[in-house]
């Protein structure tokens, strides 16, 4: 079967490490570190990529049955995601159906978790560019709520800033259970990871 590609939205480099745009990356590197894997250059990809398996055990597990899988984060600024996706689904020769982009999303507040397929793009910059890429908007999302800018503040500005101290404290929770219910999706379906964390 094809491998599942798991995409953390972000933008590379330690400028924006910590901004809430790149809550994408802070997923899949909680995968990668579960499944005790490591991130590399993938060349001609214009991302980096981990690759793992997941059993009902857990991502990273050993036994059987098992799926493959491949953890990615795009090299390119948020814009341009969609050229590093759509080459990974060549790439390891796996379709839209077995993509989940997990992304930051302001219409939900902090704390707040959505799993979902299809849809639109709600003015994401990384899911538009997805989007226009492979022709399709059919994919798995996990949308980790990152709430509304205060005030005047624009949303552009707003998702370029790092999360206050009240809530870094709960982010590394918060990460975490997003990782489960990418987890949970994978292994048990979408149904199943809804009902469990769709907040």
């Amino acid at each position: 079967m094809a491998p599942w590609l798991l995409v953390g939205l972000g933008n590379p480099g330690p400028t924006y490490a910590h901004h809430r745009h790149n809550v994408g990356y802070l997923v899949v590197d909680e995968l990668a570190r579960r499944a005790a894997v490591r991130f590399s250059r993938a060349i001609g990809l214009r991302a980096e990529t981990a690759q793992t398996r997941i059993t009902p055990a857990g991502i990273g597990a050993v036994g059987a049955p098992a799926e493959q899988v491949v953890l990615l984060k795009s090299r390119t600024f948020m814009n341009e995601t969609g050229l590093a996706v759509g080459k990974a689904l060549a790439y390891y020769k796996t379709t839209p159906a077995r993509l989940l982009v997990v992304h930051d999303e302001l219409d939900l507040d902090f704390g707040q978790l959505r799993l979902k397929l299809g849809g639109g793009d709600n003015g994401h910059n990384g899911l538009k560019s997805i989007r226009a890429s492979i022709g399709s908007g059919d994919f798995y999302r996990a949308r980790f709520g990152i709430g509304r800018p205060p005030g005047r503040q624009q949303p552009a500005d707003f998702v370029l800033t790092p999360f206050p101290s009240a809530q870094a404290e709960d982010l590394g929770v918060e990460v975490a259970r997003c990782a489960d219910a990418v987890e949970v999706l994978l292994n048990e379906g979408l149904d199943v990871a809804q009902n469990r964390f769709n907040s």
